[in-house]
């Protein structure tokens, strides 16, 4: 089952100042019904027409005339699970001054049919809204061949990232466990030795002996489970040549954690010639939104994500740690392989932190570059919503958490600002809760429509998305998967055009998407 979503729906109801184009506002509607048709939701449906919007269809053979509030009563009686995998697609939208016109294909796999929907729209004050809708049944969808699951591997404690030696080995990072040697055809693993001995993983954490406010509430107010151990781990881009891995891991000290990045060289499943290149402290308490995220750029430089590491926003004493440039944290890095910082990187001033390139962050944890423009986005969890897809730029503040595409938890809390701020909007956000995590752009051959396209996964209700891009824009955001619901830590490429994802749990998976 899929589900459709037009990109750039939600800022009515969020604390946002973005700005709206007329093609978004009408996509609003659009959405609405979309969503709605998709997933019974009379509701929705009911919300993206007039009240005297007039609906041509076809009904056994006859042309049916009917209004938005009885063509919504239809998917009120629909049997759950009927017409399952139905899917919706903006196909092309033109407007006109205050009018609009739009076609959608929808596909209905389980009476093999396909469907046009022409749609006319009318501005009426500020907002557009669906004045009429005619369909009719334009070929069969027996040739659609949709994504399915197929388990590669299990057993994994809680896999957070992978990257590939050959289309077949990997080395994998297990967040609740080891860095990991595996061969995805013959199933055989080898823990890779010599990781540091300040790596924090444990699972469990009592934090009755810190302050109030510095972890969020427990069940029995003393144990919670601690969101730390090895993060993202990453190839050198000659790794044949120099066998050099990177790895973010959370590095502890006492009862104290920070974020940390180094560089070993492998040697017969053993980590060797161990370097740190980033350790953004301070050592504080919380285990949490260290971030972690890191991929090479077009320019050869490496970047990295640091969290915030805050639970409340109101903990942050003065400036906010995410604007604050003299605070390693909430930032994102860009450093030679070396760990020395490239001449170019943007100035932030004399008592900035070495090596910032943007900042603004919560706890970005995916970032990867496309593979056409060079371009690097990222993912960036917001508190509640705001969560969002972000284009890199140099020297660039996107606003945590003075801006924020949803809502603070610390309710009644008024950041401070910098003075005269400039912050840059998100490329996409949800108005529900995603936390979007190791994202990838897919270049494969299994399914030619998704070419250019962003795979996104997330770990609230375990979402997998696809974000289809015109250019900088989001054009639709497809959900896959809505009846397979499972927490997923990472969406990957391997260098066969293998699309592949990782479950975060405790029998963590190695999932490839194939054609059905």
């Amino acid at each position: 089952m899929k589900q459709i979503i037009g990109s750039l729906l939600f800022s009515l109801l969020l604390n946002i100042s973005f700005g709206q184009t007329e093609r978004e506002k009408v996509e609003i509607p659009l959405n609405d019904y979309m969503v709605g048709t998709s997933y019974n939701y009379p509701d929705q449906i009911r919300r993206a027409f007039i009240d005297s919007a007039t609906l041509y269809l076809d009904r056994r053979g006859e042309t049916w005339i009917t209004s938005p509030d009885k063509y919504a009563a239809l998917f009120e009686r629909r049997p759950k699970g009927e017409f399952s995998g139905r899917t919706s697609k903006l196909l092309s939208v033109e407007i006109f001054q205050n009018i609009a016109q739009a076609e959608i294909e929808v596909l209905i796999p389980s009476i093999e049919a396909r469907f046009i929907d022409l749609i006319l729209l009318k501005k009426i004050g500020e907002d557009w809204k669906i004045i009429s809708k005619t369909a009719t049944r334009y070929s069969t969808a027996s040739s659609y061949k949709g994504p399915e699951q197929k388990l590669i591997m299990e057993g994994l404690k809680k896999p957070w990232s992978m990257d590939f030696i050959d289309a077949n080995e990997v080395i994998l990072a297990e967040k609740d466990g080891d860095l990991l040697r595996i061969n995805l055809k013959t199933k055989e693993k080898h823990i890779i030795k010599g990781f540091p001995k300040d790596l924090f993983n444990d699972l469990l954490l009592d934090v009755s002996k810190y302050p109030q406010g510095t972890y969020p509430a427990s069940e029995d107010g003393k144990i919670i489970r601690a969101n730390a151990g090895i993060l993202e781990v990453l190839l050198d881009p000659v790794f044949k040549e120099n066998r050099r891995i990177y790895v973010s891991y959370v590095a502890e000290k006492g009862d104290r954690y920070a974020l940390k990045v180094i560089r070993a060289v492998l040697k017969n499943d053993r980590m060797t010639e161990i370097e740190t290149l980033l350790n953004p402290g301070p050592y504080v308490p919380g285990v949490y939104h260290f971030g972690g995220g890191m991929c090479f750029g077009k320019d050869g430089k490496l970047y990295i994500t640091a969290g915030e590491r805050l639970f409340y926003e109101y903990l942050a004493k003065g400036l906010p740690i995410a604007q604050d440039v003299a605070d390693e944290r909430g930032k994102i890095y860009r450093i030679n392989p070396d760990g020395s910082i490239p001449k170019d990187n943007p100035d932030f001033g004399p008592d900035a932190v070495k090596g910032i390139y943007a900042f603004g962050i919560r706890a970005a944890q995916g970032i990867t570059m496309h593979p056409e423009t060079g371009e690097l986005w990222f993912s960036e969890h917001g508190t509640i919503q705001g969560d969002e897809i972000n284009l890199l730029q140099a020297g660039a503040n996107y606003g945590w958490p003075n801006v924020t595409s949803g809502r603070l938890r610390s309710q009644g809390y008024e950041p401070p600002s910098l003075e005269n701020p400039v912050y840059t909007d998100p490329i996409h956000y949800w108005l529900q809760t995603v936390a979007p995590t190791g994202l990838v752009f897919y270049t494969g051959e299994s399914f030619p429509e998704w070419k250019g396209d962003l795979i996104v996964p997330g770990l609230s209700r375990g979402s997998l998305w696809r974000l289809s891009l015109d250019g900088h824009r989001v054009k639709s955001a497809e959900e896959l998967f809505t009846d397979k619901h499972v927490r997923l830590r990472k969406a990957e490429m391997g260098p066969d055009g293998r699309l592949y994802i990782l479950t975060s749990e405790e029998n963590g998976k190695i999932i490839e998407i194939v054609p059905e």
